[in-house]
């Protein structure tokens, strides 16, 4: 009667996949063999070898009828964790009403049928006999058997698995486009004398883009008319903005300090935001630990052993027990419960400002030993702070602070900033300039009260033909050693005074670096573009292991290898584009530039507040992944294990080990989903006002 019930659910498996054929003829069906898809990195290699990586994706040869079975599951998972919920229910109440039992079959096989055809997907696509396969057969076998309790929780728990980990993922993905919502869409654009709106994926080459101060440049290009000060810290690490005129290069993610410039488009920024969002979404939402992929390997290359000891022990054990020994390396359960603790990891670590672009780097900081901090915008913050104000003439400090401050009132950027807290600190009044005329090219020039005061850099006042003393030239140049910029400040043509720029060292360091050396990291180095007397003051001063001065951002990632050839596991830390090269050699790299050049920033892991204090946060969730994905797999190992030898010695039989099995997977799932409760406690904490 077993071997009749058998050949029933499997025709009528047949019977169906048949119909589907005979329904849609277009389409191909998997009940005969296909060619072997070719292997992934095969076609990577030739798609490289050729020179041309931009048609990858259409290079790769995929199997038609593998992608429609997945893909039709993919779309109708939700319907099917549905049916099988209403199968559980049926189950449960067939015990009392027995009428039902036959509408309760009918729906465990319309629930088993997903699973039958992922089988089939693993046996005549992937030619391959794995866990797909195995817990189709339990699905089968339970049914012959009549023992609907036990198919109905395997089915279930297949079907919610993978709505859980659907959901999980969901939830990974919207977080990452939810970093992105803020980048700007729009551009102006020069056409026919009159500016422009348009959405910036509508950018040609030679379009010329209109940018004016406090916004972002949205492509890379050659300015055509205009003159502005630049802050190209996300491109070059420096505080300090850069003069810009006719025939100067501009790149993408730079903001415009002070001036407008007309700009001819080389690049258009959909190379760089468009793309590098797929591609940020694909790595991160699609990732996979060695751990999780190695916990999936060895279950599925259990499937052929366990078949074997299913049917060898068949006539010792009976049906029953010999069908629940297949069920002993559940291969789903640990993709599932292991997808879940990844994801829901990483939606605690969005939750914390840290956006993982690059989901290997989670796994590889558990190994890291050598830590390089670059330092300019990394250890030290994107405003600097004033150092010694050097008097040019009778003018006292005061004075000479007040006039840059009233002339940089206006103005956002982070030299203004500076100036204004300093003036704010000594309580200095600032004249009332509010009907001054402004104009704003290298450096500002406000007129007011038959004054003209003009604040910029050395070139800028020399461009004006104005004399910069010997005093002041000799104070500039020794503050150039050190590491600092000067900014130059003159009255009615004569030049009064200049104010040194220092770069502010971040309040957060120390505590990072002493964290860090509680964790074992051996090394830790400051490497600089800066002169060689200011980084080694720093390094000093914040007690790094050694320093390295005057490095060009090529030769950072020469640092790098050569440390890792010495057999170091190294984490970089930058925080804008010049350091790429850099962060591509080390073993996981970390950015500090925040969301406004996230989309051309090339490092493994965002810091998205521009702050180093959730270096210990990433260190941390890293740490506790790691641990979680080991328990896991040992867990599942010891789950095996005893369904084995209650199978073998006691003879449990299916229902009793499938629910043996119902608990395991309720526990193992409890514990992949105990990364939110920080999330819950987080949003249930009381404000205190």
């Amino acid at each position: 009667m077993l071997l009749v019930n058998i050949g029933i659910i499997f025709g009528s498996y047949v019977g169906l996949r048949l119909f589907e054929r005979y329904k849609s003829p277009s389409k191909k069906m998997a009940l005969q063999p296909v060619e072997k898809t070719p292997d992934f990195k095969q076609v990577t290699k030739v798609a490289k070898d050729s020179g041309n990586l931009q048609p990858l994706k259409s290079t790769v040869i995929e199997n038609p009828v593998e992608n429609e079975i997945e893909k039709e599951y993919a779309k109708n998972y939700e319907h099917h964790f549905k049916v099988s919920t209403v199968a559980l229910a049926l189950v449960a109440t067939s015990f009392f009403y027995p009428s039902l039992t036959i509408l309760t079959i009918g729906v465990l096989i319309y629930s088993s049928i997903p699973i039958l055809k992922q089988a089939e997907n693993s046996l005549l696509n992937k030619r391959r006999f794995d866990n797909d396969v195995l817990s189709a057969i339990v699905d089968i076998m339970t049914l012959a058997m009549a023992k609907y309790p036990a198919c109905a929780i395997q089915v279930w728990a297949y079907h919610f698995g993978y709505k859980m980990v659907t959901r999980s993922k969901d939830m990974s993905t919207k977080m990452l486009k939810d970093v992105f919502a803020q980048q700007p869409s729009k551009v102006w654009v020069l056409k026919d004398f009159m500016e422009i709106e348009v959405p910036l994926e509508t950018l040609q080459l030679d379009d010329v883009v209109v940018v004016k101060a406090g916004e972002v440049m949205p492509i890379d290009g050659i300015i055509t008319s205009g003159m502005a000060t630049i802050d190209q810290h996300a491109l070059t690490g420096e505080a300090v903005p850069a003069e810009k005129g006719i025939g100067d290069q501009v790149f993408a993610a730079t903001i415009v300090v002070s001036g407008k410039l007309h700009v001819n488009v080389e690049k258009t920024g959909l190379e760089t935001t468009v793309a590098k969002l797929g591609e940020i979404l694909n790595h991160t939402a699609d990732f996979k630990t060695n751990l999780q992929l190695r916990g999936e390997e060895l279950a599925d290359k259990a499937a052929k052993p366990l078949a074997s000891v299913g049917v060898l022990s068949l006539p010792i054990l009976g049906v029953s027990s010999a069908t629940a020994i297949l069920f002993s390396a559940p291969t789903n359960t640990i993709r599932i419960l292991t997808s879940l603790q990844t994801f829901n990891h990483l939606t605690l670590l969005s939750d914390k400002g840290i956006l993982v672009k690059d989901g290997c780097a989670l796994e590889k900081l558990t190994e890291i030993d050598t830590v390089i901090f670059d330092k300019t915008g990394t250890l030290t913050h994107g405003q600097p702070e004033i150092g010694q104000i050097i008097r040019g003439s009778e003018f006292s400090e005061d004075e000479i602070l007040t006039y840059a401050a009233a002339a940089e009132h206006r103005l956002t950027h982070p030299i203004a900033h500076a100036i204004l807290q300093k003036a704010e600190e000594c309580h200095l009044n600032l004249p009332d300039i509010e009907d001054a005329n402004y104009k704003i090219g290298y450096g500002v020039t406000v007129s007011f009260n038959n004054q003209v005061i003009k604040v910029g850099s050395a070139r800028f006042i020399t461009s004006e033909g104005i004399v910069i003393p010997p005093k002041v030239e000799e104070a500039g140049m020794r503050s150039q050693e050190e590491g600092y910029s000067m900014i130059m400040v003159a009255v009615n043509h004569q030049l009064i005074g200049a104010i040194e720029i220092r770069p502010q060292v971040r309040p957060e360091v120390k505590k990072v670096i002493s964290s860090l050396r509680q964790r074992g990291i051996k090394h830790i180095y400051v490497v600089s573009g800066d002169y060689e007397r200011p980084t080694q003051k720093l390094a000093q001063e914040l007690s790094f292991d050694d320093y390295y001065s005057e490095v060009l951002p090529q030769n950072k990632a020469s640092l790098v290898e050569q440390l890792q050839k010495e057999g170091r596991k190294v984490c970089f830390i930058g925080d804008g584009i010049n350091d790429v090269i850099a962060m591509k050699q080390a073993n996981v790299s970390i950015s500090l530039s925040g969301a406004s050049s996230i989309a051309t920033d090339m490092a493994g892991v965002v810091l998205m507040d521009g702050s180093l204090s959730r270096l210990d946060d990433l260190f941390d969730i890293s740490t506790k992944l790691n641990t979680n994905l080991k328990y896991s797999l040992r867990y599942w190992g010891g789950y095996g294990t005893i369904n084995i030898i209650n199978n073998s010695l006691l003879g449990v039989g299916v229902t009793k080990s499938i629910v043996f099995y119902g608990v395991a997977f309720g526990l193992g799932f409890a514990h992949s989903m105990l990364p939110l409760r920080q999330l819950e406690h987080k949003e249930e904490k009381p404000v205190i006002k």
